[in-house]
C-alpha cells in the first residue's frame, strides 16, 4: 500500500473523526498524568505531594528553600502573604470582579506531606475488549495498511513530525519519505496529543468465517469419584442426594435445551473421559474411543479428534445429544489431559469455539498425569503439557474454561493454565450453582481471536518484569467482553536529563486482531505524554483504580511463577500507598474492593511462604487466575469478578 493511497483514504474520513473525536472514549488510560523518569525499581521509590492546591504543582522543597513567588500584582510596595480588601479595590481594574488574593503555597516538607512510595506508577491499562470491538467505531477513519519505520516498527500518524516529505521517527529518529499528502495532514495535525486509527485490509472470499460455524465442545469426567453425593435442596424444598454425575448431567440437559432456544444455529459437541476418552461429537454419529497407548500419543489424539466431523447445530441435535447425556455412567481412572486435547482440537476447526472443561479430580492416566512422580531427567513434564495445549489452544483460537468442585483436588494450578491462557474461566462450583456457571460459559461472547498487542516507547524506556527493551510484544490470543490488561514502564538512569528537556514523550500501543468473522485488523494509537520528576506528583494526578487492577494482575502473575517474595514487596507496597491516600482524602468505595483485592492476594502470597508445601491449593489458584484477570470496578464486566472474590475470600479453608 503506498503512501499517496494512504493519504487520500485519510483526506476523505478524517472530517468525519473530527467531529466525532470529542466525543470518543479512549481505551489507554495511564495511572499518572506525566511520564515519571526518576522512579527506581531498586526499591528506592519516591515521592508524591498533598494536592493542598490543584493550580500548583506540588514540589517537595528543599531546606531553606522559599516557596516560589506569585506572578507580580504591579505593586509599589513589597507583596504580603495576603492584601487587606481596600488595596485590593485600588489595585484591580474595575471590570475584574472582586476577590482575595490566593495565599501563599505552604511549604510542603514542614507540613510533612509528602507520600513516600515504592509503587511504580508508570502504568498504562488499555481496555482490550473495547479495543477490538471495531462494531463500536463507526466514526474511526480506517486504511488498508500503515506506513512502517523501517527501524523501529513505528506506525506513522497524525502527531508524527513530517517537514519537506520526510517523516523523522518520534520513537527511533529514522528518516522515512512519505507522499505529499501525508505530509500536509501531519503538519495540520500535529498539536494534538492523541492519534487512533484503524486498518482494515480487503478481504478475500476465503478470509470470511460464518459466526455460526462456532463450536461449543462439552468435555465431562465421568471417573468413579463422580458417583460422590451431595446433599442439595432443590426448589421444592426436600433435600435429596445427588452424585456429581447426575448435578453434571441435569446442568448439561438444561444448557442445551437453552442453547436451543437461543441460539439454534449453533453447533455442540460432547466429549467424556475415565480410563478412556470417547468422542460423541454432535450425537449423531458412532462415538470415536481412544485407550490404552492411543491416550499417551499427542499427534494421534489430534488427527483423530480434528478429523471428526460436527455437521449438524443444535436444532438438529438436540435429542441426540440429551440421550447420549443421560446414558452416561461413572467408572474407571481420569484421563483428563488426553481428553482436554481431544476437545480442543476439534473446537481448533473453528476460531472462536469454546471448550467447557468439567472435572472432579487430578489426571491420573494418560497425557498430562498429575500423580506421575516427575522424571529426574524432565522434572517439569506435566506442566509443559498443559502449557503446550494452552498455546495451542490459543493459536486455533480456542477457548477453554476450567470447572471444578468444591472440596476437590485437581491440582488446579496446572489445569487452569488452560484457562488463564485462552481467556476463559476458572470455577469451583457447588452442583446448585452449576448450572447457572455452565450456561454463563457457554455464551457466544467472543469479540476476536489472534489478538497481538505491541507497545512503543522511546529508547531508554523499559518494561519491569518484562524486557529491558523499549518495545513490548504481548500474545493475548482470545479477547472476550471486559478483557483489561495492563503494563508498566520506566526510564533509565542515562536518559533521565534528556527526557526532561523534551517536556514530552510518544507511546503507541499496535493491536493486531482477527475479527469473529475472521478479518484482519490492526489498530495504531499513540499518544504524547507529559514528563515530570516523582516530587512533582500530586495524589490527585493518579488514577487509583489503574494502579490497583496492575498490582492483582501483577501479583498474581508472579505468585503463579512462583517468585512469591516480590508478589510480597509490590502488594505492601500498594497497600502502603493506599493507607497513605487514606490519609489525605476519603477512601471511595470503589477502593475499598482494590484494598480487598490486595488483603486477598496477601493472605495467600503468606500462606504459601508459611505452609509446609509451597504450592496453591485449589481454592488459592482459582483466585490467582481471577486476579489475573482482574479489570477495573468501571468495567460492568467486573460485577462477575467482584461477586466471585466476595465468596472465595474466605481463605481459612486454604
Amino acid at each position: 500500500m503506498t503512501a499517496s493511497h494512504v493519504s487520500r483514504k485519510l483526506e476523505s474520513s478524517l472530517l468525519n473523526w473530527n467531529k466525532s473525536r470529542s466525543l470518543h472514549v479512549f481505551q489507554m488510560q495511564f495511572a499518572c498524568s506525566h511520564v515519571v523518569c526518576n522512579w527506581r525499581s531498586d526499591g528506592a521509590g519516591g515521592s508524591v505531594s498533598r494536592p493542598e492546591y490543584e493550580n500548583i504543582v506540588g514540589v517537595k522543597q528543599q531546606k531553606g528553600q522559599l516557596p516560589p513567588p506569585l506572578p507580580p500584582r504591579h505593586l509599589r510596595k513589597p507583596r504580603p502573604s495576603s492584601l487587606p480588601l481596600d488595596l485590593i479595590h485600588s489595585t484591580q481594574p474595575s471590570h475584574a470582579p472582586l476577590s482575595l488574593s490566593p495565599p501563599v503555597p505552604p511549604r510542603l516538607d514542614l507540613l510533612g506531606d509528602v507520600i513516600r512510595s515504592n509503587v511504580n506508577v508508570n502504568v498504562v491499562s488499555l481496555d482490550v475488549g473495547k479495543l477490538v470491538d471495531i462494531s463500536q467505531e463507526e466514526g474511526l477513519p480506517n486504511f488498508q495498511s500503515p506506513v512502517i519505520c523501517e527501524k523501529c516498527s513505528a506506525a506513522l500518524s497524525c502527531l508524527s513530525s513530517v517537514h519537506e516529505k520526510v517523516w523523522v521517527c518520534e520513537f527511533c529518529g529514522c528518516k522515512t519519505g512519505v507522499d505529499e499528502g501525508v505530509s500536509r495532514l501531519c503538519i495540520g495535525q500535529r498539536a494534538g496529543v492523541y492519534s487512533d486509527d484503524l486498518y482494515l485490509p480487503k478481504l478475500s472470499d476465503n478470509d470470511y468465517q460464518n459466526l455460526e460455524d462456532t463450536l461449543v465442545v462439552f468435555c465431562v469426567d465421568i471417573s468413579g469419584s463422580m458417583c460422590v453425593t451431595t446433599e442439595v435442596t432443590p426448589e421444592s424444598g426436600a433435600s435429596v442426594h445427588i452424585s456429581r454425575l447426575e448435578g453434571v448431567q441435569d446442568a448439561l440437559q438444561k444448557t442445551l435445551t437453552s442453547m436451543l432456544q437461543h441460539t439454534p444455529h449453533r453447533r455442540v459437541a460432547l466429549v467424556t473421559f475415565n480410563d478412556e476418552v470417547v468422542i460423541y461429537g454432535d450425537g449423531t454419529r458412532t462415538p470415536l474411543t481412544l485407550r490404552d497407548w492411543a491416550l499417551l500419543d499427542y499427534d494421534h489424539i489430534w488427527q483423530q479428534a480434528t478429523a471428526y466431523r460436527i455437521p449438524h447445530c443444535i436444532a438438529e441435535t438436540h435429542h441426540h445429544l440429551i440421550q447420549r447425556v443421560k446414558e452416561l455412567m461413572e467408572h474407571g481412572a481420569t484421563a483428563l489431559g488426553s481428553a482436554a486435547l481431544a476437545a480442543v482440537a476439534m473446537a481448533s476447526r473453528y476460531p472462536g469455539s469454546k471448550v467447557v472443561l468439567c472435572t472432579d479430580g487430578r489426571a491420573n492416566i494418560g497425557l498430562g498425569d498429575l500423580e506421575q512422580p516427575p522424571h529426574p531427567s524432565s522434572p517439569a513434564q506435566t506442566p509443559f503439557f498443559y502449557r503446550q495445549l494452552a498455546l495451542q489452544a490459543v493459536e486455533k483460537g480456542v477457548i477453554i474454561s476450567v470447572m471444578t468442585f468444591k472440596g476437590t483436588d485437581c491440582c488446579l494450578a496446572d489445569i487452569g493454565r488452560l484457562a488463564d491462557a485462552t481467556g476463559g474461566r476458572v470455577n469451583i462450583v457447588s452442583l446448585g450453582t452449576m448450572a447457572t456457571e455452565i450456561q454463563s460459559i457457554s455464551v457466544d461472547n467472543v469479540l476476536a481471536t489472534s489478538v497481538k498487542a505491541t507497545l512503543l516507547a522511546p529508547d531508554g524506556v523499559y518494561f519491569p518484569y518484562e524486557t529491558e527493551s523499549n518495545k513490548l510484544v504481548r500474545e493475548i490470543g482470545n479477547v472476550t467482553r471486559g478483557l483489561e490488561i495492563t503494563f508498566q514502564f520506566a526510564v533509565k538512569p542515562d536518559v533521565i536529563e534528556v527526557f526532561l528537556q523534551k517536556n514530552t514523550l510518544p507511546f503507541q500501543l499496535q493491536l493486531n486482531f482477527k475479527t469473529r468473522d475472521q478479518q484482519r485488523v490492526t489498530r495504531v494509537l499513540t499518544e504524547q505524554r507529559p514528563v515530570t520528576t516523582t516530587s512533582r506528583i500530586l495524589v490527585g494526578k493518579l488514577n487509583i483504580a489503574v494502579l490497583d487492577v496492575h498490582c492483582a494482575q501483577l501479583c498474581a502473575s508472579l505468585t503463579m511463577e512462583g517468585r512469591v517474595q516480590e508478589a510480597q514487596n509490590q502488594l505492601q507496597a500498594q497497600q502502603d500507598l493506599l493507607k497513605q491516600v487514606s490519609k489525605l482524602r476519603p477512601i471511595q468505595k470503589q477502593e475499598n474492593i482494590y484494598g480487598n483485592w490486595m488483603e486477598t492476594m496477601t493472605t495467600i502470597c503468606d500462606d504459601i511462604t508459611t505452609g509446609s508445601q509451597h504450592v496453591l491449593s485449589d481454592e488459592a489458584a482459582e483466585v490467582v487466575y481471577l486476579m489475573r484477570r482482574a479489570s477495573s470496578i468501571s468495567n460492568k464486566y467486573a460485577k462477575v469478578q467482584k461477586k466471585n472474590l466476595r465468596q472465595k475470600k474466605a481463605l481459612g479453608e486454604m
